[in-house]
């Protein structure tokens, strides 16, 4: 029986490490297209022209695209070029690739964002796949533009998925070591008012149900990935709180941290931006959580953290 082959694109960084590992587990052989080949020792691309790599594509029986440059940055032009470029034009890519296959993959999993939704507060019902409300600042057009260019690609006989991922928890990458680090010295109080909303997936649960959505021939279309139970800032930060008690606890009024954001080249806008996002579709397709809340969550995960 031959080998599934998984194709990942931008796949060198914490989510693809894991997802790599993963589907690795399960059997597939999986290919990863990087631009940084002499490192990680991969399938080279630049994400923007058609090469050897796209050959790759050919019978696989999948490929996720999760390519985009990094936005934890300061949003001046240049960068808020290279954000959206490096998003569009990875896209724009693989659609071109699979439309050449005699044989194309069998599904196509795009990296979106839950950032494409409007800034919720207080008791703004959340923002499911069918009612919810995107916004129009940069990073939630930036997720549009995504997204269009995704169901632009003339590639008929490959089933396609927008993933908007909310923040994946991990002990070991991604957002959650640093904030638990800042913890530990008491910067575990809420973030400007506390009051905005932050919607969260558990590590293990961002694979199981990408594993979920490629085993299921009948789902398409756009899917939140987050867990069902958002959370506000001060909450979450209380979490954090009770877990390491610290000494002293330094508030975080929103000017602090527009200070900090400036000395640390990056924006307020990925702390105090309010994301209350639901896995409807998820849900509704019989998809069940592992870590459902984010006390059971960081329960799980902080005592990994060295």
């Amino acid at each position: 029986m031959n080998q599934p082959r998984l194709i990942l694109a931008g796949g060198t960084g914490f989510l693809g490490h894991h997802l790599a590992r993963y589907f690795q587990q399960l059997g597939y052989e999986v290919v990863t297209l990087t631009r940084q080949v002499r490192r990680f020792g991969q399938t080279a691309w630049d994400g923007r022209t058609l090469g050897a790599w796209a050959a790759k594509l050919e019978g696989a029986a999948a490929v996720i695209n999760l390519a985009g440059r990094s936005v934890d940055c300061r949003y001046n032009a240049a960068n808020k070029y290279a954000i959206t470029r490096s998003r569009t034009e990875s896209t724009r890519v693989l659609g071109q690739a699979i439309a050449r296959c005699q044989n194309p993959p069998a599904v196509w999993l795009n990296s979106s964002s839950a950032t494409i939704y409007a800034h919720t507060t207080g008791q703004q019902p959340a923002n499911s796949e069918a009612t919810g409300q995107l916004g129009r600042d940069f990073s939630e057009m930036v997720a549009q533009q995504w997204e269009a260019e995704f169901w632009l690609a003339p590639t008929p006989h490959t089933r396609r998925l927008a993933l908007r991922t909310a923040i994946v928890l991990g002990a070991d990458g991604g957002a959650l070591p640093v904030m638990a680090r800042l913890a530990r010295f008491g910067l575990c109080t809420p973030q400007g008012s506390g009051q905005q909303w932050i919607s969260w997936l558990h590590l293990t649960d961002f694979c199981r149900a990408v594993e979920f959505l490629l085993a299921q021939p009948t789902l398409e279309g756009t899917f939140n990935l987050c867990a069902p139970e958002p959370l506000l800032n001060y909450e979450f930060n209380g979490l954090l709180a009770a877990h390491y008690l610290p000494r002293w606890r330094l508030p975080q009024p929103r000017w602090l941290l527009e200070i900090g954001a400036f000395l640390l080249r990056t924006e307020t806008e990925l702390i105090l931006k309010s994301r209350k996002v639901v896995p409807q579709r998820l849900l509704e397709a019989g998809f069940r959580f592992h870590f459902p809340s984010c006390p059971a969550a960081l329960t799980d995960l902080l005592p990994q953290l060295a």
